[in-house]
């Protein structure tokens, strides 16, 4: 069963069509990534995921479960982290954690989530309206992971967090993986998503136009990573054939090796020390993610690539 699943999912306000015959399939257990610029369609894709707005067509269900049907089963199973939230100005950290709790009818300790988020037990005696921006969004976090839900929907969970809280952030992503919860992560921001996500889902202007690992996105739009290594001598045949190899090239007497699979890198280390060469220094130089984007989101000079 996957954990979320679309069928041609239409959301039109009059002649602007917001998210055009989304089809979508995330699977029970992983890190899915939903990338887009601002405007793209992923704040309505997930509205009309949680039964906010309806679609102009088209269906979905989360957890096997009808998103118009069958509502109250669906919000029983999910943690949400809704990006432009509202919390209660006058009410303590600590009071929002417990209506959640109580929101939920399952499992959870109101000082467990408030320590695992980064908030200290004087922050949660504190009224909201006291709260920094970064702040709110570690208790918007705590109030998701209440009733240990078993898909977490989160919209643009770095918003206004500092280094250490995003870093937090991850570290709760991969825990909840790790403890079996699927996580739909909507984000603008590509390295958030390509730091924690297993698979990446690209809308362009309410279009999905691919769907990937982020080294599979790589590979397909040729937008791939290069080992570069200085060395002592010429390389015999069969770089090549290493798995997650896609190109070979000596530039101005540069070793260049690109690669889809981080793991090749290694790999090719061994074979080139196997062949008698010695490596002198080597560097990667990685594929920038912003180029990755612009190639599925505007094409490139060959066209761009299709999905």
């Amino acid at each position: 069963m996957n954990a979320i699943e679309t069928s041609r999912l239409t959301k039109r306000y009059g002649s602007v069509t917001a998210l055009d015959g989304l089809n979508l399939e995330v699977e029970a257990g992983e890190v899915f990534g939903f990338l887009g610029q601002n405007g793209a369609g992923k704040t309505t894709t997930i509205d009309l995921l949680l039964d906010f707005i309806r679609p102009s067509e088209g269906h979905a269900t989360i957890l096997g479960y009808d998103v118009q049907t069958e509502t109250d089963e669906v919000r029983e199973r999910i943690g949400i982290l809704p990006e432009g939230f509202d919390l209660w100005e006058r009410s303590t950290g600590r009071r929002h954690v417990e209506f959640a709790l109580e929101a939920t009818d399952g499992g959870g300790d109101v000082d467990t989530l408030i320590e695992r988020v980064g908030l200290t037990p004087p922050d949660a005696k504190r009224s909201v309206g006291e709260y920094s921006k970064g702040m709110k969004q570690r208790l918007a976090m705590a109030m998701a992971l209440a009733g240990e839900p078993e898909l977490l929907i989160l919209d643009e969970p770095s918003s206004g967090l500092d280094p250490h809280g995003i870093r937090r952030m991850r570290e709760i992503v991969r825990e909840e993986a790790a403890a079996g919860t699927t996580v739909f992560f909507s984000s603008h921001q590509l390295e958030q998503v390509a730091a924690v996500c297993d698979r990446v889902g690209i809308l362009n202007e309410g279009l999905l136009v691919a769907t990937d690992s982020i080294e599979g996105l790589s590979s397909a739009a040729g937008v791939g990573n290069e080992l570069v290594l200085e060395v002592d001598g010429p390389v015999s045949e069969g770089l090549e054939q290493l798995n997650g190899v896609v190109d070979v090239h000596t530039d101005n007497g540069e070793l260049r090796v690109g690669y889809a699979d981080p793991q090749a890198k290694a790999q090719i280390v061994h074979h080139v020390v196997d062949c008698g060469v010695t490596v002198q220094d080597f560097t990667i130089a990685e594929a920038s993610l912003e180029e990755l984007f612009e190639v599925y989101t505007n094409g490139d000079e060959t066209g761009g690539v299709s999905a």
